[in-house]
Parts: C-alpha cells; sequence; structure tokens
C-alpha cells in the first residue's frame, strides 16, 4: 500500500471493540471511500485508496461505535490527515436540506437597486481614488442580468478614478464564471489572456477560463494602480480573482493570507443514510504559477492585519500616484549632470521606458521604491554609484586636540620597515585636502617621516575604499620630484562643464620620496573611487608598478540630489576623468600590472623588490 489510508485504521482499531448496541455496517465507509475516490479534486492524493476499500470490505468486524456524530468526527480526523486537506469532511445531518441557489426572479429597477445596494459598497475617497467592496462574486449570468444596472450605479463612477482598492475581505461566496468576468474589466483588450483552468473531478474535463474580448462599459485602464484587500475570511472564487489579478501582474493584494478554500465544493449523501461526504470536487491551476492557492491560500504581497489594510493600500496608492513625477525627475537629473553625457541620456531615455511599460507599478513603499531604482540604476549604467541614497546632513567639524589627532593617525595609517630598507605604508581611505592640510606636519611627522628615507616603498591600497579625491593631487605630488610641474589628469565636471587640472604641487610638508626610487602600489577588488584615481595617475604616468587585483572601477565621489520637492535623493557621479586617450578606470578599473590574488600581493611584491636588490649587489 502506498501511504496509511483513513479507512483502515478505524475498521481495524474499532471492529473489533464491542459496545452493547451495535454500530453501522462497514459498507457505509466503503459508499464513503468510493465517494471521495470518484470526485475529489485531486485524485494524485488518493493513492493506496483502492487497496484500503478492498481491504474494508473483506473485513467481517461489525464497526460499533456509540453514535453517528461520533463516527463522522472519526472519518473525518482520519481522512483529512491522509490528503491533508481540511476542506475534506465528513458529517452526518439526517435533518440536511440540500440548499438549491434561488434564481433571480424578476424584480422592478428600484428593488433590484436596493438589492445592489446591500451587497455592494462604493466610495470614492479623498485624492480621487475609487473603493469598491463586493461580498458575492456574482456569475456571468447574473452579472448580465443586472449589467446596465450596475455600470451606471457603480462601475461609470468607478471609471474616473485614478486608482482603486478592491475589497474582498469579506467576499466568502461566488460563481465560477464571474472570475473572467471581473478579471477582464482589469486586462487590455484585444487577444484574450488564458487566466486560469479549472479542473472538475467528477467530469474528468479541464477548462480554460479567457478574459472576454467583450465586456458592457469601458475597461479601467491597466496604468491605473489596483489594490484588492485580502483577509484569512477571503474564501473560494475571491481567492481566485485576487490570485489571478496578482500573477498577470494587475494588482497588489494587501491584507492577510487567505482562506485556502475551493472553486468549488459539493456535499454528497452517502447511500440512503443521513451521512454526507463535503468535499472540493474541482480545482483552480494558473497557467503562470502552475499551482494553486487552494488549502494554501494566497499571500499579499503587503501582509498586514485586515483592519490595517485599508489604510495600508490608502499610502500605497499616493505612493504610486507620486511615482510617476520621481521617476521622470530622477531621468532628469540623471539625463543632465551624469559624468558621461552618452550614458546619463541613455540611462534617463531606459528609465521612462520602465516606467511606461508599468515596471514601477507595483512598488509598495519608499523603500521598495528606493531599491528599485537603485538596482535599475546600476543595470542600465554598470555604474554602482548611480543610486538612491538618504540625505544624511554631514557632522560637525570635530576640535580635536593635537594628541587626538596623534592617536587617530596611529590608528588611520600603518607602516612598517621590511628587509633591504624596503619601506610599507597603508591606509584605507582619502580625507579632505583642507582637512589632511590642517594636520599635515603630523602626519610628516607620525607617519611619512618612518618610511620617506626607505630605498624602495610598498603603498597598500587594498583595503582603500576611496573618499574625497582633492588631496589626490598632493598625495600623487610626494613621488615626484619638485623642480616642474606635471599635469596629473583632467577632471571633467558635467553640471558645470568645466575642466579641472590636476598638476603636481610645487611646495608641500615634509620630505618628497622623488621619481628615482622604486614604488609599487597593491590593489584589490575592494580598491574604489580616490584610490582609483591615485593608482591611474600613477601607472599611467609611470611611477608605480601595479601588483594585485583589477580596481572595482567605481566613479568620482558622486554628489546628492534631491528629487523634486520629494524625500527621495539620487547618488550621482558628475566627475570623470580625461577620456581623450580612451577610457580611463571608470566603470573597468585598473588593471594590474603584475595580476595575483589580494591576499598574495604583498607576498608577490616582496619577491620583487627581493630580486631587484639582490641583483644590484
Amino acid at each position: 500500500m502506498a501511504k496509511p489510508i483513513f479507512l483502515v485504521a478505524p475498521l481495524l482499531i474499532l471492529g473489533n471493540i464491542a459496545f452493547i448496541h451495535a454500530g453501522f455496517a462497514p459498507n457505509i465507509i466503503i459508499d464513503m471511500a468510493k465517494i471521495v475516490m470518484d470526485n475529489y479534486c485531486s485524485p494524485e492524493k488518493l493513492a493506496g485508496m483502492q487497496e484500503a476499500i478492498e481491504a474494508a470490505g473483506s473485513n467481517t468486524g461489525v464497526l460499533s461505535i456509540p453514535d453517528a456524530e461520533t463516527l463522522a468526527d472519526v472519518l473525518s480526523a482520519g481522512v483529512q490527515t491522509t490528503v491533508s486537506d481540511a476542506r475534506l469532511r465528513i458529517s452526518y445531518e439526517p435533518n440536511y436540506v440540500p440548499v438549491v441557489p434561488p434564481k433571480m426572479p424578476p424584480l422592478p429597477p428600484d428593488q433590484v437597486i436596493a438589492v445592489l445596494q446591500t451587497s455592494i459598497k462604493l466610495d470614492i475617497l479623498e485624492g480621487n481614488i475609487g473603493y469598491l467592496r463586493i461580498d458575492h462574486i456574482l456569475g456571468e449570468d447574473v452579472a448580465e442580468k443586472v449589467g446596465p444596472l450596475l455600470l451606471d450605479l457603480v462601475w461609470n463612477k468607478i471609471l474616473p478614478t485614478s486608482a482603486l482598492i478592491f475589497d474582498l475581505r469579506y467576499t466568502s461566496s461566488g460563481d465560477i464564471s464571474g472570475i473572467p468576468y471581473i478579471v477582464s474589466y482589469f486586462t487590455e483588450a484585444g487577444t484574450p489572456i488564458h487566466i486560469d483552468s479549472i479542473y472538475d473531478r467528477p467530469s474528468n474535463t479541464t477548462t480554460k477560463l479567457l478574459s472576454m474580448s467583450t465586456l458592457l462599459g469601458e475597461r479601467y485602464s491597466v496604468s491605473k494602480p489596483l489594490i484588492v484587500l485580502t483577509s484569512k475570511n477571503t474564501r473560494g472564487i475571491a481567492e481566485d480573482v485576487a490570485y489571478c489579478l496578482q500573477n498577470l501582474k494587475r494588482a497588489t493584494i494587501v491584507g492577510e493570507k487567505t482562506a485556502g478554500g475551493s472553486v468549488k465544493v459539493d456535499k454528497i449523501r452517502v447511500g440512503d443514510t443521513g451521512f454526507y461526504v463535503t468535499l472540493p470536487t474541482a480545482k483552480s491551476v494558473n497557467p503562470i504559477t502552475g499551482s494553486t492557492w487552494e488549502v494554501t491560500g494566497v499571500t499579499p504581497n503587503v501582509v498586514v492585519n485586515a483592519e490595517d489594510a485599508l489604510a495600508t493600500a490608502i499610502k500605497i496608492v499616493t505612493l504610486l500616484n507620486q511615482v510617476p513625477a520621481i521617476v521622470e525627475g530622477c531621468a532628469t537629473l540623471i539625463a543632465d549632470n551624469y559624468a558621461f553625457e552618452d550614458i546619463g541620456a541613455h540611462v534617463a531615455e531606459e528609465l521612462k521606458g520602465l516606467l511606461a511599460s508599468g515596471e514601477y507599478s507595483k512598488v509598495v513603499s519608499k523603500d521598495s521604491l528606493e531599491k528599485k531604482l537603485s538596482a535599475d540604476l546600476k543595470t542600465l549604467s554598470g555604474d554602482k554609484s548611480l543610486k538612491t541614497t538618504s540625505n544624511i546632513p554631514a557632522l560637525p567639524p570635530m576640535n580635536y586636540s593635537p594628541e587626538m589627532y596623534i592617536e587617530l593617525i596611529k590608528v588611520s595609517f600603518q607602516t612598517d620597515v621590511f628587509e633591504n630598507n624596503i619601506g610599507y605604508l597603508r591606509f584605507d581611505m582619502f580625507g579632505d585636502f583642507e582637512e589632511v592640510k590642517a594636520i599635515a606636519q603630523i602626519i610628516v611627522e607620525h607617519v611619512w617621516n618612518k618610511v620617506v628615507n626607505t630605498d624602495a616603498l610598498i603603498v597598500d591600497l587594498r583595503n582603500n575604499i576611496g573618499g574625497p579625491t582633492s588631496a589626490i593631487a598632493g598625495f600623487c605630488s610626494y613621488f615626484f620630484d619638485g623642480d616642474k610641474q606635471i599635469v596629473l589628469d583632467k577632471l571633467y565636471d558635467r553640471p558645470s562643464g568645466t575642466v579641472t587640472e590636476l598638476r603636481t604641487l610645487p611646495e608641500l610638508t615634509g620630505t618628497r620620496y622623488g621619481a628615482k626610487k622604486s614604488l609599487i602600489m597593491l590593489t584589490s577588488r575592494a580598491t574604489a573611487g580616490a584610490a582609483e584615481e591615485f593608482v591611474y595617475i600613477m601607472k599611467k604616468l609611470g611611477r608605480a608598478m601595479i601588483v594585485g587585483e583589477t580596481t572595482a572601477g567605481a566613479s568620482h565621489p558622486p554628489k546628492t540630489f534631491q528629487v523634486g520637492e520629494t524625500d527621495i535623493f539620487l547618488s550621482i557621479p558628475t566627475v570623470h576623468c580625461d577620456t581623450a586617450a580612451g577610457p580611463a578606470w571608470e566603470g573597468a578599473g585598473v588593471a594590474a600590472h603584475i595580476p595575483v590574488p589580494a591576499d598574495a600581493a604583498l607576498e608577490t611584491a616582496m619577491g620583487i623588490f627581493k630580486k631587484h636588490f639582490a641583483g644590484q649587489k
């Protein structure tokens, strides 16, 4: 037998227990099992059921149990455990009268209006946000009969809204034919869309549900936000509507996980007894996901308590109404300020295209908008520095004492002198020129003087993440002679359209290392920004050998721009190196002369110098 089956355990355990009053014959259980076998919507879960039926039929014991309700409860628990489906129940209801859905009688218009007004709630919220609550999903036939009235009373008032909140938190009933009827109003006209498939077990047939090509009235524009509210009480057809709209990427679901019901549940009498088997006889299989919401429920895009769902939806819609202006504003700022004009123009146009295609219609918070913008900007530009950012005010300058500066410098710089009088200098960030200038004498005394008289120097930038570039010219100057100024690089500033030459400085604090002594610079993939500019200059001018990994390919320090009057800010690189002789390091990084893993770079550099000095002896 493939797996434990609910039928056998009650028979074998209970069948041999003697009660004073005889209970029910085994054929009742066999009849129940056959109902499940023939009608349950997921036959793949019933492996081994036939063997269980045969085992039950061959058992000669009498199933004795105190009462029918207890038997029904025992069997329900067994079958639910076996198939992992709480929707399947066995009950004893001798007085049960099947409910026949009443046909809608002809009613005068005023009475139809009264009926509709009790089952549908409509409101236009602040900001021209539509609110529509439906507690029962009408079938297509009924909807067509009352269609003109629905159009006048409800739909024509919804159409002019800028967004719609569709409330299904209280919807627990409906008709399968209403699924394409509702979904179609929120999709585009044209070629019908396959929105769902319904497998019916008794007939063993699958029906494709397609969007309708013709509707009474206009469709709700797909460019307008649609939010569907759900709760743990959202059940059946309403779950299917929410799931279809979610996977068509037409709606954002806000609220609680839904009940995990079924598109169709039947209650079937067991022979002439008072027992009934209630079970799902049809199931939804979504063509996009290949799976179903049944049993598990629909998981919202934004999970909140049901009572908070409406307020949350209003916040989302308010944000979505601002998104076009925000994205357009971002595009304009990038086009006008990004360091490389052609790339900035391309990114701006592509960003507008993403907006027009609906890529930003599913953001649900400021955080999700910022994350999407940053991801798209990185993809479109290849620049990790072009992204959203926070507008954190700069900290006020600290008034350090000379002793505090000394301690700060000691932890910011590392120096050493190795065998053969090889100096080693490591620092992990560049400082602003004015700040460095103020403490230059302290740096010289406590750092520079320890390595300036070495015969060769290793500058370790493997962990240097950049910083301001204003001190680059000054630091480079220490590695060139002071008899003439050298143009180190030219920097183009996009917003101002100006070009600034970086030149060596004629006067420095302390002694120059000079242009003749050997210099090796260590790099890694983490070496970024200002550190890359330093490495790029020294390599371009042939002043240093580069050992390690290709650098990060970041950018010059970006500037922060506010997007309109919003609280969204962009980090935009606005400066690039001279590219007259070809691409510089931005976006590509600086390749090493001697490429080795970063953790092997120091040892490699030491080996190079060891051979160099050995050759001089």
